[in-house]
């Protein structure tokens, strides 16, 4: 029994270390589409979004977020934001292959991952969820007319209003040219698309130019 709880004891020490986010803030990256993609990117960031999103506080978390408009808003605007493309993009570079390879191999990785799962305060937090305040805030929230307010006038809040415009600007599409001809936003397999790794191909006789003092 000793041994076992020293084990527990371990499990939840690991999983302290991997937890270097709030479960606000895990909510906060889980509701924007450009910053969503981070978690698949890194095992040390997916641990520690997997262990928040054991915890209540994330998904009263995100209830909450859900709530208000502003937060669907905010998620559209990410969505034409050229960002995005810079997010996924990430998925075609292989370092990030490389770092799940070798997170796979350690075992400290399935230690982190395993320990909220063998962490009775989890279970704990998760019974007295339901007398948590903000979850009874949020059971109070449909007798709140200014909700019904605040959803009726979104369509006409500036943030909205600027949303709509946006396909007409110009700048928007100018942005998303240039994120889209970046060699950064392609991570290492960018450097097939910069034309400065083909300078000497280009040039063959360029080694042979001595270049002249300045």
């Amino acid at each position: 029994m000793k041994k076992l709880s020293a084990l527990i004891l371990a499990l939840i020490a690991q999983s302290a270390v991997a937890q270097t986010v709030t479960p606000e803030a895990t909510a906060a990256q889980l509701l924007d589409p450009a910053k969503v993609a981070d978690i698949a990117k890194d095992p040390k960031v997916a641990v520690a979004a997997m262990t928040n999103m054991m915890d209540p506080a994330t998904t009263i978390a995100l209830m909450q977020k859900s709530m208000d408009p502003a937060t669907f808003t905010k998620m559209m605007q990410a969505g034409m934001s050229p960002d995005i493309l810079k997010a996924y993009a990430g998925f075609m570079d292989p370092n990030m292959y490389t770092k799940w390879l070798a997170a796979s191999l350690d075992p400290n990785f399935y230690t982190a991952a395993m320990a909220p799962l063998l962490n009775p305060n989890m279970y704990m937090k998760w019974l007295a969820a339901p007398l948590d305040p903000r979850v009874l805030q949020m059971l109070a929230a449909p007798l709140n007319p200014n909700m019904y307010t605040n959803w009726a006038m979104a369509p006409l809040a500036p943030a909205n209003m600027n949303l709509m415009m946006a396909p007409l600007n110009p700048n928007l599409y100018t942005q998303w040219a240039g994120a889209a001809v970046n060699p950064s936003t392609y991570g290492t397999w960018g450097q097939f698309i910069n034309p400065a790794s083909y300078g000497n191909i280009a040039n063959p006789l360029a080694g042979f130019i001595p270049v002249p003092a300045k």
